[in-house]
């Protein structure tokens, strides 16, 4: 009876390592059909990679979800970065509150409802993060090895005249960015969700 279990907790481990690997693959894909916004600077661009992570995550756990953020990233970083390192390193910290705040809500009860309010949630936690990281992190970062601060707070002003400084530029871009690309991805991962679920469920 023990050795039955075992083989069968085996087995489900080789699954869900398995499925991880190929949804962090498809997310590594998906990163690099970026949809630029004209409302925000070009820099800032709308992918869905992470919307395979949150099916992962509600399908096999939280846990699940977030390797599949994080292995999405390392792939990019050492593939086809072109910020050495700093975008994916930024992207595991704004994206994983998001993902794990729709997996963490759907982890005993998956439903329309708890996946909408994790998604909100979740884009508030973005939004917040996004803000703190890009602002202490990854635009100075930026600003160093890539595009002066002048330059970068200059493209800001154009879009807003309201951008003056960095801390503008989080408040009337980078928030509003991560808000909308939240509310996008909630969009998809609604109606797909029950259907995907089912798909990658392990029995």
């Amino acid at each position: 009876m023990q050795q039955s279990v075992k083989v069968k907790q085996t087995k489900m481990s080789t699954r869900v390592i398995a499925q991880i690997g190929i949804l962090s693959a498809i997310a590594y894909l998906l990163r690099f059909f970026e949809i630029p916004l004209p409302i925000f600077p070009p820099f800032l661009k709308i992918d869905l990679s992470d919307v395979v992570a949150v099916f992962g995550g509600i399908s096999m756990g939280p846990v699940a979800g977030f390797v599949i953020v994080v292995v999405k990233n390392l792939l990019q970083a050492i593939t086809g970065s072109t910020t050495g390192g700093v975008g994916e390193f930024a992207n595991i910290l704004i994206a994983g509150p998001y993902v794990l705040m729709i997996c963490l809500f759907c982890k005993k009860v998956k439903s329309y409802k708890n996946v909408l309010i994790g998604a909100v949630l979740g884009t508030i936690a973005m939004a917040i993060v996004g803000a703190v990281v890009d602002y202490f992190i990854v635009f100075p970062l930026y600003a160093k090895v890539m595009v002066p601060m002048e330059v970068i707070i200059q493209m800001g002003t154009v879009l807003n005249p309201r951008v003056t400084d960095l801390f503008s530029f989080m408040i009337w871009l980078v928030v509003p960015f991560n808000i909308v690309k939240g509310a996008i991805m909630t969009v998809v991962i609604l109606p797909l969700y029950k259907k995907v679920e089912k798909i990658l469920a392990v029995k």
